[in-house]
């Protein structure tokens, strides 16, 4: 495998845990229910860590395979929850896995309860502290991608994206109802951290007017002078448009509420009405799309199958737009280095990422007929 960590594991692996880590994302429970049946159909338990990288270092364990006369089989509750979103384990952000004490308390805890291998669904902090947990105490991880904000390296989508972005398209959807019947402009905010792919995609799927995003770069005058100069090219009475929708990134330097203060100040000469929306948390809940359910189901066969091979400190990736990492037993999924792929990761947020620029060619092309 190259560059991955092989781990020298003795005997073959009897028992493994699994955590959800960082922000939920719809599919996490589909991600769990497809890991605990793939590993229980090759003969090996699974437990459950309650709350993220806190219930690792407190050793909350809780079993997902039960004994069924001589089989080995999920327990019930996990297959009612695989189609539900959040996640049934819990998550957290926990300050005290920041640390090496924290990451070496937690490597005890799973060695005490005879864990061989962890499986860590999570975002770039969660998949940071996988790494670290590998690199520092030798203990076999393998990270699958789950954050709707798709901002991870190496991977062309992660657990949680599809639905996030069916729930915007959606809302959207709705206040353009609304928008048209009282022709109002729009600048809805959704979420996406640092990234502005969840903005990007819903504004052409929608047919928004504009996206704007924080790769773009702008500044906070920028910005208010973008959405004066769209609100006032659309409200113009010539053109006969009956809504205008601007859809913001919440990592673009100004709040939507604040946004539309400082735009409706300067558009007092023209009677248009500008409203924000801030979609906020809504966007993470929900029950998963197929699509997530199917990318989770496929991420798990496939990081099941890297743990008990021997893999460690790699993190399973779909589809990847950068060349690298190695074959899986999907032709669809590789598996990367999470090292590899923080590195990436952090390219694709300073926009040196050839990914990055290539968003941003395609939204500047788009931007002409976007405000059609």
């Amino acid at each position: 495998m190259g560059r991955f960590l092989l781990v020298d594991r003795g005997e073959l692996l009897k028992r493994i845990a699994v955590l959800t880590s960082g922000g939920d994302a719809p599919g996490m429970n589909a991600g769990l229910l497809a890991a605990v049946k793939v590993a229980t159909a090759r003969g090996v338990e699974v437990l459950g860590i309650e709350r993220g990288y806190d219930g690792a270092i407190d050793g909350q364990f809780s079993p997902l395979t039960r004994t069924a006369g001589s089989d080995l089989v999920p327990i019930g509750n996990l297959e009612r929850a695989g189609g539900r979103g959040g996640t049934l384990l819990g998550s957290s952000r926990c300050p005290r896995f920041f640390e090496p004490q924290g990451r070496a308390a937690a490597a005890g805890q799973l060695r005490r309860a005879r864990i061989g291998g962890l499986l860590v669904l999570g975002g770039n902090g969660s998949l940071t502290g996988a790494h670290k947990l590998a690199q520092e105490t030798g203990f076999p991880v393998v990270g699958i991608p789950a954050s709707i904000d798709n901002d991870l390296g190496c991977t062309s989508d992660a657990i949680g994206v599809d639905s996030a972005l069916n729930t915007i398209i959606e809302a959207c959807d709705r206040i353009s109802d609304t928008a048209r019947s009282h022709h109002r402009a729009f600048v809805v905010e959704v979420m996406g951290r640092d990234s502005g792919y969840l903005a990007m995609v819903s504004a052409v799927a929608t047919a928004a007017d504009a996206a704007l995003l924080p790769e773009q770069g702008m500044t906070e005058a920028e910005v208010i002078d973008e959405v004066e100069r769209l609100v006032r090219a659309g409200a113009r009475p010539d053109r006969d448009k009956p809504r205008i929708l601007i859809i913001k990134a919440e990592g673009v330097p100004v709040p939507a509420t604040r946004l539309v203060r400082e735009v409706s100040e300067r558009l007092r000469d023209i009677q248009v009405d500008v409203r924000a929306t801030v979609l906020g948390h809504i966007v993470r809940g929900g029950n998963p799309t197929a699509h997530d359910r199917l990318l989770a189901g496929r991420f798990a066969f496939a990081a099941i199958g890297a743990l008990l091979d021997g893999a460690s400190d790699v993190m399973v990736a779909w589809r990847p737009a950068v060349v690298g990492g190695a074959e899986t037993s999907d032709s669809s999924v590789r598996l990367f280095p999470i090292a590899e792929m923080l590195e990436e990761t952090a390219a694709l947020l300073d926009g040196t990422s050839s990914v990055t620029r290539a968003r941003l060619q395609r939204m500047k092309a788009a931007q002409g007929v976007l405000g059609l």
